[in-house]
């Protein structure tokens, strides 16, 4: 009788173990939080998230939004935000997602999600019409982009 438990048991353990696994994989999805900055910026202007991340941006000054410009599967985003109020994104697809602030995108207010770790998108943003100074705070988000991703 000690046989057929031991394999019993053993066979209990492993399914439990996967199941702790499959619940902590899904209680794991992470939450980056961004706010919006007196200084015109965003307090975390280049965000790495796995897929099913969610940013939330946090209305702390007033007058700025959040508006996405550039990424993959662009119908499936909310266009933009209304203004001084919390925004809340999940990202369910790999690739680098370019956001502003519309009142100060011409400023350079820009922000990028890269999700999944994956840039295949990268060359896209850069053909988005933009500003100098906007274009110029881009190839910085970029780099900076690329630096954490290798």
């Amino acid at each position: 009788m000690r046989l057929l438990l031991n394999p019993l048991a053993s066979l209990l353990a492993l399914f439990m173990l996967l199941i702790l696994l499959i619940i902590s994989k899904a209680a794991s999805a992470e939450t980056v939080q961004i706010e919006f900055t007196r200084f015109d910026t965003f307090s975390i202007e280049v965000v790495h998230i796995d897929v099913g991340g969610t940013v939330e941006w946090l209305p702390k000054n007033a007058g700025h939004n959040v508006e996405f410009i550039a990424g993959p599967k662009m119908n499936t985003l909310p266009k933009k935000s209304k203004m001084d109020v919390f925004h809340s994104v999940v990202f369910k697809t790999p690739g680098i997602y370019l956001y502003g602030c519309t009142p100060h995108l011409n400023m350079g207010m820009l922000g990028l999600i890269v999700v999944g770790n994956d840039l295949h998108n990268l060359e896209k943003l850069r053909n988005v019409k933009l500003s100098r100074i906007a274009k110029s705070v881009l190839e910085d988000l970029t780099k900076i982009s690329k630096l954490h991703s290798k």
